[in-house]
């Protein structure tokens, strides 16, 4: 159990085990982003699992969030986690239903649908090798693909996933203390801007992995962008950080 205050309310990291669930222990991560006028406005969640898949994690946040409606303007996370380990196989078993059905139905639909892209740029990074390899670590077990680009002072962080893994790496870049100030002391990422958010687009192409690079000029750069469609996103958004 983890919790990271901000200035937006604050964050839960909580980790469950639920027993007995199809003859397997399943783990489930989930993040609990709560804003400073929770109860009465609903949290945000996120769930990931190494055990379940990417729909079904989905589901269960699905639910989750249709409970939490149910407790509206009163305390709801303990409540939450009680019907999740109660309900949890439920919850799977139906995504299965609602899986097969789709497939039924919609055979030969993209698998890509619903996919999102991230582009950040950080002003620094003073202790690089534990950021480096704590990007990697988020970016690995979101199950994101990009890239951690590194050109003279510029950094830029491009991923592509799910959306909810996409907006669960925005809250861990946000609330986690990452690096060190000036005094060496562990601090959070408070210069950090997110260049765009948007939906992963048909002309577009996927990373395949995550990747740290470095680039010694701005055409290896832009080449990198351009190889998964991006150049428009290059012209846009990075250009502007040489001005």
């Amino acid at each position: 159990f983890l919790y990271f205050p901000d200035i937006h309310g604050i964050s839960f990291r909580i980790q469950i085990i639920v027993k007995e669930l199809l003859d397997r222990n399943v783990l489930l991560k989930l993040l609990f982003h709560l804003p400073v006028n929770y109860p009465s406005t609903l949290p945000d969640i996120s769930v990931n699992s190494d055990q379940l898949t990417r729909a079904q994690c989905t589901e269960v946040k699905d639910k989750l969030l249709e409970q939490a409606k149910k407790h509206l303007s009163e305390p709801m996370i303990h409540d939450l986690i009680l019907w999740i380990q109660q309900h949890l196989k439920d919850v799977i078993k139906q995504s299965a239903r609602v899986c097969n059905e789709k497939t039924t139905l919609s055979k030969g639909t993209s698998t890509e649908d619903g996919i999102w892209m991230l582009l950040l740029h950080l002003d620094h990074m003073r202790a690089k090798a534990k950021y480096v390899k704590t990007v990697e670590k988020w970016a690995s077990d979101l199950r994101l693909t990009g890239r951690l680009m590194f050109m003279g002072k510029i950094i830029l962080i491009l991923l592509q996933g799910d959306r909810s893994s996409i907006k669960e790496y925005l809250i861990l870049q946000k609330t986690s203390k990452v690096d060190v100030d000036s005094s060496g002391k562990k601090c959070k990422e408070k210069m950090m801007s997110v260049l765009c958010e948007a939906e992963v687009q048909s002309h577009h192409k996927r990373f395949q992995t995550f990747e740290v690079k470095e680039y010694s000029t701005l055409e290896e750069l832009q080449k990198e962008f351009e190889t998964v469609g991006l150049k428009t996103l290059f012209s846009e958004f990075v250009l502007s950080l040489l001005k």
